[in-house]
C-alpha cells in the first residue's frame, strides 16, 4: 500500500563538483556520467541452435566533461597544462546532485582523473552570451554512492 509520500524526480540544475575534496563551483554543465561494459560473443562448437553467448568483457568509462562560465580562476587551465607538461596530476572527484533544499542526493565519484581536453570560449561581438571554458576529465573509475 502507498504511503502517502511523494517520490518526485531530482532537477538537473542543482549540483557541485568536488575536485580533491575541494567545491569547484560555477559549473553550468556536467555530462559523461557514463559506464560501459564490451559484449564479448561466444559461439560454442557443440550449439545445436546456432545461438551466442554474451559475456562481460572489458568497462569504459566516458570522459567526464564540465562546462562552466570564464572567471579569474585559471585552476582548471592550471591542471591541464600540467598535462601538456608532461606531469600529469591524476585527482579524484566527484559530481554531487543536491535536492530542492541543497542537500545531497546523489554522489558520482570518479578516480584518477586527469584532464584530457581543455577549451576556451568561442568569442563573438555580435552576441552578449556568457564566455564558457569546458573540461574534459579522463578517469579509471565511476561509482554512484
Amino acid at each position: 500500500m502507498p504511503d502517502g509520500k511523494r517520490n518526485d524526480p531530482y532537477g538537473q540544475f542543482n549540483f557541485l563538483i568536488e575536485i580533491d575534496g575541494v567545491v569547484k563551483g560555477g559549473f553550468s554543465e556536467a555530462s559523461g556520467l557514463t559506464t560501459d561494459t564490451n559484449v564479448i560473443e561466444y559461439r560454442e562448437g557443440a550449439e545445436q541452435h546456432g545461438t551466442t553467448r554474451k559475456l562481460p568483457g572489458l568497462m569504459k568509462y566516458n570522459n567526464i566533461v564540465l562546462k562552466r562560465g570564464w572567471t579569474k580562476d585559471k585552476s582548471l587551465w592550471a591542471w591541464r597544462k600540467k598535462v601538456i607538461d608532461g606531469k600529469t596530476q591524476r585527482n579524484s572527484g566527484s559530481i554531487v546532485l543536491l535536492d530542492e533544499a541543497r542537500n545531497e542526493a546523489l554522489r558520482w565519484n570518479f578516480r584518477e582523473g586527469w584532464p584530457s581536453k581543455w577549451e576556451g570560449p568561442a568569442l563573438n561581438a555580435k552576441t552578449s552570451e556568457v564566455a564558457v571554458e569546458t573540461l574534459e576529465i579522463a578517469h579509471e573509475g565511476l561509482e554512484l554512492a
